[in-house]
């Protein structure tokens, strides 16, 4: 059997159909007529030997065999569009939307204010923000890149560290006088904790010592949120102890509005990552973003703020 060229035609209207739920719509977001789209689903279908759509005269959807394809038809239509931009883009200057997802407290505090420098530096680049601590599928919601903070697992996704990010825990000066200062984690279980939901283990808070090795406590929770930051006023006001990122409590230790307990034991720490999907194909406007949120949070603010003494 002759090799024959791939229908990457067809695959990008499979993709953009599935996106879009309709023919008729991607037949105008494509330029193309109805039969056209129609007949590319059908040509492709037959060369793979099974159904890509499920259609009823109300509704289509994707059946089981093509969900199995549409991330890589997705990224087929993704790659070839990166691909023309690169190429028409070498003499040209950043241009169009960048796509980009953060979390919701980070992106408030910090995105924002390198956002006035990275316009005035490329000002045909459009920015659309979606600040959220949910954990977006970068390819299926065409995303161009997504700021996070985690203890990133193996993925297909290219990742950038750009910082470390340290868990801390906190209370009030008012707190600890009237509760005590715990001396190890174990004591956690006697106090009262505010807790976030985000993280890997819901309620279980792990800590390492250089020379004790490691405890783990699951302390009573007062407070449960999935933002930290509604986390601050109950802080504030003596009502428990909170394991809080340092880029969000750094200045209020400094200030001695919030003190660190157990500093000689350590939560694991968390990166800054910038994540992108994995084709190193980027259109030229994705690029510059890049590079402009790698050389501002390359020195982090909080970075090296807090004694560990």
């Amino acid at each position: 059997m002759k090799n024959r060229l791939p229908d990457l035609e067809a695959w990008a209207i499979f993709a953009k159909v599935a996106e879009l739920g309709s023919f008729s719509r991607t037949a105008e977001e494509f330029g193309l007529s109805n039969p056209t789209v129609s007949k590319a689903i059908t040509r492709l279908e037959l060369r793979l030997g099974f159904s890509l759509f499920a259609r009823t005269s109300r509704r289509l959807s994707v059946t089981e065999a093509g969900r199995s394809s549409l991330e890589r038809a997705t990224r087929i239509l993704q790659e070839a569009r990166a691909l023309e931009e690169e190429a028409s883009e070498q003499t040209e200057a950043p241009r169009g939307v960048v796509r980009i997802s953060a979390p919701l407290s980070f992106g408030t505090a910090y995105l924002g204010g390198t956002l006035p420098t990275l316009l005035q530096t490329y000002p045909e680049i459009t920015l659309e923000l979606a600040l959220s601590d949910r954990k977006v599928d970068l390819i299926a919601e065409g995303f161009d890149m997504a700021l996070r903070i985690a203890s990133l697992e193996d993925s297909s996704l290219l990742a950038r560290r750009l910082a470390t990010v340290r868990i801390l825990l906190v209370g009030s000066p008012d707190y600890f006088a009237k509760h005590g200062r715990p001396s190890r984690p174990c004591d956690l279980t006697n106090h009262c904790a505010l807790g976030y939901t985000g993280g890997p283990a819901r309620g279980i808070w792990k800590f390492t010592h250089p020379t004790l090795g490691d405890e783990t406590v699951e302390p009573p929770v007062k407070i449960w949120t999935d933002n930290a930051d509604i986390l601050n006023p109950a802080l504030m006001a003596g009502q428990g102890l909170a394991l809080q990122p340092d880029f969000m409590v750094w200045k209020d230790v400094e200030a001695g509005r919030l003190e660190i307990g157990l500093r000689e034991w350590s939560a694991n720490p968390l990166g800054l990552f910038l994540v992108t999907p994995p084709s190193p194909l980027r259109p030229l406007r994705v690029k510059a973003v890049i590079e402009h949120l790698a050389r501002e949070f390359s020195h982090a603010p909080w970075a090296g703020t807090l004694s560990a003494e």
